[in-house]
């Protein structure tokens, strides 16, 4: 099978936003086809470093940086802190994490992603462990399954979409992408322009699946911890759910404690933010996204770690 191109999204302005030093550690917490990490190590000296996660097999065995200063990791980014750790790492100077899904996965129709190509309904990032989409959908209730679509997806016809995706299933059990597109299809009252009616269905179960958003919710904190005082953390979002954790934790951890009024403490005594925001949220230029419509969506925020 042909490797399918897959073009990085954003990729001077999130490597430019890591500030990469010549001598620093840094982390590409979704390493992909290594798009951003060909990047980060072109501009790394002969003592840099950089490990690159990836939970998908494929992405790591389709690799073709033959780097020293490279480490792939097949793992999780969640598991970023112990496995840094169990190799001695304990500060770096940057996090990159581009978040979602990428072309490859969503090209190849037996990674049951996308509703474009017949195949089995999968949608595991890491194919070697984990339960499918099909094996969630045949067993979970009409309840669970609209609270996934609604929540992840976002559909407002998730009532519907969950009431038809079970009538289905008590006929044949769902096996492939064009059995659930078909169904959804039906379900879907009114189509978005230039949107497939199945396409917040699949997005929602793909988040689902891989726990994309408690992955997240886990990661995000532990980048903190690693980095020293100056270093990057950079993260490209492309669904309003992700972006919304994102915004939210880096604001949070860029406010200072507040004390009640009144107290007498000086404002040089008070605990000072873990993060400090980097200009505003950067997202692709109409170029980028005529050239890579998968871009359009995208949304980059950076914040830096304080002295605190």
């Amino acid at each position: 099978m042909s490797e399918v191109a897959h073009v990085p999204v954003l990729p001077e302005e999130a490597v430019a936003a890591l500030r990469v030093r010549a001598d620093g550690i840094y982390v590409d917490g979704t390493f992909g086809r290594g798009g951003h990490s060909a990047a980060i190590l072109a501009l790394l000296g002969v003592r840099g470093r950089l490990f690159a996660f990836d939970q998908d097999p494929a992405a790591l065995a389709a690799h073709a940086i033959a780097d020293r200063r490279l480490e792939l990791i097949h793992g999780r980014f969640s598991t970023m802190k112990a496995e840094l750790g169990a190799r001695g790492v304990t500060r770096v100077a940057g996090v990159l994490l581009d978040l979602g899904v990428s072309s490859p996965q969503l090209d190849e129709a037996h990674r049951g992603f996308s509703f474009s190509a017949d195949g089995p309904l999968d949608m595991r990032m890491d194919p070697t462990r984990g339960e499918t989409a099909a094996g969630w959908l045949n067993r979970a209730t009409e309840q669970e399954i609209r609270e996934v679509i609604g929540t992840y997806g976002e559909e407002r016809f998730a009532k519907q979409v969950a009431g038809a995706i079970v009538a289905a299933r008590s006929r044949e059990p769902f096996r492939t992408t064009r059995q659930l597109a078909e169904v959804v299809g039906g379900a879907v009252r009114t189509r978005e322009p230039g949107k497939h009616p199945a396409t917040r269905t699949f997005q929602a179960l793909r988040i689902h699946v891989n726990q994309e958003l408690a992955e997240l919710e886990m990661t995000l904190p532990q980048a903190v911890d690693l980095l020293e005082p100056g270093g990057r953390l950079a993260v490209i979002s492309f669904h309003s759910l992700e972006d919304r954790i994102v915004k939210n934790f880096m604001r949070e951890a860029a406010t200072a404690d507040r004390l009640p009024r009144g107290l007498p403490v000086r404002a040089k005594d008070l605990p000072q933010p873990r993060l400090r925001l980097v200009g505003r949220a950067i997202r692709p230029s109409i170029a980028e996204v005529e050239a890579n419509p998968r871009a359009r969506s995208a949304t980059l925020r950076v914040a830096e770690r304080t002295g605190a």
